[in-house]
């Protein structure tokens, strides 16, 4: 690689020169004097380093200190931390240098977006740990998580010079839990753009696929807008406001999500563009002017009365505000039109950091919602017992935008994620009518305990005089605070039981004259095939280990002094499990799939079944070896999110001698020899082995599901392209299964 010196001098300057420009509007000259210390002191610590493109690193401080800037919104402070977001993880410079340079609170940022070291952890996911470790510092300052996405969106730009392995492990992270963080805080354009550029990685034939889709539909829909907005035009025109219109296309990732959930091809898509309606009004006058803008658009197409969203009344948590419906427009089309103000529109596409974020000299009132939302955030971070990959599910579970709004008995009004139940409601209350919920009266009606509240709801919730919760309640919360609570309380609860359970044990062996010391604490929790001592108090407490079971240890392992083989077998221990991880992970960098390996455990994951063809990576497991999966396996993200020290490279051998095992879902018409004409595709023309189907026929309509024996992924694309010709059938869809979702993840793991 030929480096030219001065060229890369220039070019540094340059984008150094760009961000000073598009922070003008945000900083003063004693500012800039700042900025220009960081900027040189970051050049300097990161002189001898580059980039895996081969650029120099002081390329990315930079960009990140533009997105600061530019897309979000954030002033001096945050360039500046932005600027030297990397050097203390990166350079000999430790948090105190900052302190000395820069001031306590750039430092304060800097240490909040310093990783945690491999060595000072001894989580099993460094990843979750530095997540949460980011989170801690919301308590302080909101610019760590806001710099942190910046620097993610940057990384994602840059990610095609990274290896396969790096970008799925990068791209996972990002898609659960920065994409989600960032639509959270009301990031939608930089949200969108995470989620395209995951899409990008993970199934980068379906991303071009729309990509080249979307430029080729440019024109029409251009003049579709153009046919669309002309009659409102001019009656906007009568209310004597200042006011845009223009068209924004659905995000790469919303149409392959809306394309895989409703299973329908590119062009049956007919909402791929929203017409935005942004008008200028002083903040009293803006929710009055929205409906009087909806009245307009009404008179010239007829809304769809169910797709109403006003979200000026009731504005999300995240502080979004706007009027949305959708209408029928020309050509019988449906069209979403969004209506909002200038104030509105800035917030929905900068986030609502633009205006609650702390401010040089300024002292800005943070709004409602995101301090309701944040003040959750420190209630679950304040359960320091909970580990770093429960946490980071637990938190997920407040990203989603989508809400439900209900009513207390004294008509407060209160707002959930949706999905979440009486349950939730309960221990939002408090902990003991949580711990006591019976279920609960919804409009005066009664149900249970696992009933999803919908909006609009009057919830009052029933209790007993006793203690409810176990265990199962888990699967119907939906809230982390809920989840935290439960926990809290099991933990408690499983204490007592195992301080029960060593009593009885005491006394049991107290009888036969055998004190409970550790060595015979170790063989009981050994001849029980149990992890500790506490599970093996907890489980006499409880009686899952009958007391005989007791007395049947004594006469056989005590009695004969020898050390009591496992009671079940095939169950490994813990350590065995570490054990054989560590002996796959000194393996190979990259697992070839289909060469004749020795010492490899591998078998292919039955969750997405890959074949030949299908870009995959390995998953090394606890007890089953490594995993095969596709890189567009439902489970995939999750996997590599949380545990990303887990994920191998993996690729196919040119080899076709082997045989895989793959599902279809097929739909259409009913007809006579339907069936045999599939089958006769199937066996006769392509000699394929099928190993099992099934077909079910309901009012004309039929659903089917074929197991096959294949080859690789050509000869599956070849299967579907000739199914496909069959009269009748409409859809063919390769089977996947997401096993998180069945609450049965572990079994992946």
């Amino acid at each position: 690689m030929n480096i030219d010196p001065v060229k890369e001098k220039k070019d540094i300057l340059n984008k150094y020169r760009a961000l000073l420009r598009k922070a003008r509007p945000f900083i003063t000259k004693e500012d800039v004097k700042k900025i220009r210390e960081a900027f040189n002191f970051s050049l300097d610590a990161h002189k001898d380093m580059r980039r895996k493109s081969g650029e120099p690193y002081i390329y990315h401080p930079i960009e990140v200190a533009r997105i600061v800037v530019e897309e979000i919104g954030l002033g001096a402070t945050s360039i500046i931390s932005a600027l030297l977001h990397d050097v203390v993880e990166d350079t000999e410079y430790e948090v105190s240098d900052i302190k000395r340079r820069f001031g306590q609170k750039v430092a304060n940022i800097v240490d909040g977006l310093t990783k945690i070291s491999a060595n000072s952890s001894k989580s099993s996911s460094n990843q979750a740990e530095n997540f949460r470790k980011m989170l801690l510092t919301i308590s302080k300052d909101i610019r760590v998580v806001l710099i942190k996405i910046a620097d993610r969106l940057h990384n994602m730009r840059t990610l095609k010079s990274m290896p396969k392995d790096k970008q799925l492990k990068i791209k996972s992270e990002t898609e659960y839990v920065y994409a989600p963080l960032a639509h959270r805080l009301g990031l939608y354009n930089i949200k969108s753009e995470l989620e395209d550029l995951s899409l990008k990685y993970s199934d980068s034939e379906m991303y071009s696929f729309i990509t080249k889709k979307l430029q080729l539909s440019e024109s029409a829909r251009k003049l579709f807008t153009k046919s669309f907005i002309k009659p409102i035009d001019s009656s906007l025109k009568s209310l004597s406001l200042d006011f845009n219109i223009k068209a924004r296309t659905k995000s790469i990732k919303s149409i392959y999500n809306k394309m895989k959930k409703q299973k329908i091809p590119f062009e049956e898509i007919y909402d791929l563009f929203a017409i935005r309606i942004i008008f200028d009004s002083p903040k009293e006058e803006e929710k009055a002017n929205c409906w009087k803008i909806y009245s307009i658009v009404t008179d010239f197409y007829t809304p769809n009365v169910n797709r109403l969203r006003d979200w000026v009344s009731v504005p999300k948590s995240n502080g979004y505000e706007s009027l949305h419906t959708t209408v029928m427009g020309p050509k019988g089309k449906w069209v979403e039109v969004q209506i909002r103000s200038k104030r509105m529109d800035e917030v929905a596409e900068k986030g609502y950091a633009a205006h609650w974020m702390y401010k040089e000299n300024k002292s800005v009132k943070k709004e409602k919602g995101v301090d309701v939302w944040l003040t959750q955030v420190r209630e679950l971070l304040e359960n320091n017992d909970v580990n770093a990959i429960d946490f980071i599910d637990d938190f997920r579970s407040n990203f989603f935008d989508e809400e439900v709004f209900i009513f207390t008995p004294k008509g407060d009004l209160k707002r959930y994620a949706r999905g979440a139940t009486v349950l939730d409601f309960a221990f939002d209350i408090h902990t003991e009518v949580g711990v006591a919920c019976l279920g609960a009266k919804i409009n005066g009606k009664l149900v249970p305990l696992n009933y999803e509240l919908q909006s609009g709801d009057q919830v009052e919730i029933l209790t007993s005089n006793k203690p409810k919760a176990n265990d199962g309640w888990l699967k119907f919360v939906a809230t982390s605070k809920a989840k935290s609570k439960i926990r809290d309380y099991l933990k408690e609860d499983k204490k007592k039981i195992a301080a029960l359970g060593k009593e009885i044990l005491q006394r049991k062996l107290k009888q036969i004259k055998v004190p409970l010391d550790d060595i015979t604490s170790r063989k009981l929790v050994q001849y029980f095939n149990l992890s500790s001592e506490t599970e093996l108090y907890y489980n006499i407490g409880s009686e899952m280990i009958p007391h005989n079971e007791i007395k049947k240890f004594t006469e056989a392992a005590l009695a004969e002094n020898k050390e009591p083989k496992s009671t079940k077998e095939g169950k490994e221990t813990p350590s065995a499990g570490r054990t054989h991880i560590k002996s796959i992970k000194k393996g190979e960098n990259e697992l070839i799939i289909g060469d004749k390996i020795s010492n490899v455990d591998y078998s292919i994951a039955s969750c997405c079944s890959p074949v030949p063809g299908d870009d995959i990576f390995g998953f090394i497991t606890i007890n089953s070896g490594i995993k095969i999966h596709r890189t567009s396996c439902p489970n995939a993200v999750a996997l590599m999110a949380s545990f990303g020290y887990r994920i191998i490279r993996a690729r196919w051998a040119h080899q076709k001698d082997k045989e895989y095992e793959v599902s279809l879902s097929i739909e259409g018409t009913d007809r006579v020899g339907l069936v045999n004409d599939i089958t006769k595709v199937i066996s006769n023309q392509l000699q394929v082995n099928i190993k099992s189907i099934s077909i079910n026929a309901n009012n004309s309509i039929f659903h089917g599901e074929i197991s096959l024996i294949v080859k690789d992924r050509d000869e599956i694309k070849n299967l579907i392209d000739n199914l496909n010709s069959i009269d009748g059938i409409l859809k063919i869809t390769r089977k996947e299964k997401l096993i998180s979702e069945n609450n049965n993840f572990e079994e992946l793991t």
